[in-house]
């Protein structure tokens, strides 16, 4: 099996295992991301959702359960435009369901949290605690940061969902790439969202920038197993990213509704909605996808402003006992979840990778 003396990303990682934790926020945990390290893959927290203050501590509480690298995820897309007609429109469309629920739509939306392009006490937290590895996704920072988080020392990746995107990363310097296919769960990973999205699936991503860059590739979206890895990693894939294969274990901090959801049979499907959060993301089909697919809704206000209506929205229905508007991002290959331990799970997936390999060789 690859490992680290044949691979020059699990090198310079300081990781045993080509098994990459999805950044998940609000999924992912210290627990869960320090439990896949010490198993000898890279875990990783999402902290594109809390502040400087929030993501410290994560980072903190990770470090007193591993001595292991981690990574640190960041969001980078525009920041949000406040826009008073589109917000009163969209709660004006969502009335009759909070309705439903013997509630009523919060009187305004707002940006609730912000983008790491402009966050400069996550920026300069994130210099102080030097964590091992960082991750972009929606973008990139400016490169004078890009620049002082390498001369800290930090190992760096960035989302690409195109070959265009793949290019822009390289010419940033970025270590390496999270090819990130349509089938993956969460928030698609695209630059610009008015650009047309060729919706590459993770096998054609991988080859393509394989084929066409000299950085280290990470296959994304739909890989649940170590068959999966296999199949990225014999198409130029140095390691796979894997976030809802992470969902159900025990250290997630996934509530009973969406574990319930995700490992239900027979399985619900995933789709992909803007209507959750204002940005295109993968998850469980609900009704909040639904309301967002109808012809006639109000234009939606700009990511992450939405959300804010989601949230609410979520809580009035799950203050009933209902979870059909929540947030269950989940990729195509969710049926294969497994409810294990997030170290149980790198070991399994490791067997299963040795074993897919050992079954090519003959």
């Amino acid at each position: 099996m690859t490992n680290s003396t044949s691979n020059p990303l699990l090198a310079r990682l300081g990781i045993a295992l080509p098994i990459i934790q999805a950044p998940m926020a609000g999924v992912s945990t210290p627990a869960m991301a320090a439990a896949v390290s010490n198993a000898g893959g890279l875990g990783s927290l999402g902290v594109g959702a809390t502040n400087a203050a929030g993501a410290r501590k994560m980072i903190q509480e990770t470090r007193a359960l591993t001595s292991k690298p981690f990574n640190i995820n960041v969001f980078c897309h525009p920041p949000a435009t406040a826009d008073a007609a589109r917000e009163r429109a969209w709660l004006e469309y969502l009335a009759a369901d909070f309705a439903k629920w013997d509630a009523t739509p919060p009187a305004t939306l707002r940006e609730i949290y912000k983008s790491f392009v402009v966050d400069d006490e996550m920026f300069a937290m994130l210099r102080e605690e030097k964590p091992a590895v960082i991750s972009f996704h929606f973008g990139l920072p400016k490169q004078d940061w890009i620049d002082q988080l390498h001369a800290a020392g930090i190992v760096l990746l960035a989302t690409a969902t195109s070959i265009d995107e793949a290019r822009r990363i390289a010419d940033a310097g970025i270590d390496a790439i999270v090819a990130q296919g349509v089938e993956a769960g969460g928030h698609r990973g695209v630059f610009d969202t008015r650009a047309a999205d060729e919706g590459l699936g993770t096998f054609a991503l991988v080859r393509l920038i394989a084929t066409h860059s000299k950085l280290p590739v990470i296959a994304s979206g739909g890989i649940m197993d170590g068959a999966g890895i296999a199949a990225a990693m014999a198409l130029g894939a140095q390691a796979a990213q894997l976030g809802t294969a992470f969902v159900a274990a025990p250290e997630s901090s996934a509530d009973a509704a969406y574990r319930t959801a995700l490992l239900a049979r027979p399985p619900k499907r995933t789709a992909f909605t803007s209507s959750i959060s204002g940005r295109a993301a993968r998850g469980l089909h609900n009704r909040l996808m639904a309301l967002g697919e109808a012809p006639d809704h109000a234009p939606l206000p700009d990511y992450p402003i939405t959300y804010d209506a989601g949230k609410a929205l979520h809580a009035a229905a799950k203050a009933k006992g209902n979870a059909d508007y929540a947030a269950q991002w989940a990729g195509q290959a969710a049926p294969l979840a497994r409810a294990v331990p997030s170290g149980e799970l790198v070991g399994i997936l490791a067997k299963e990778l040795a074993d897919a390999i050992a079954g090519l060789r003959h």
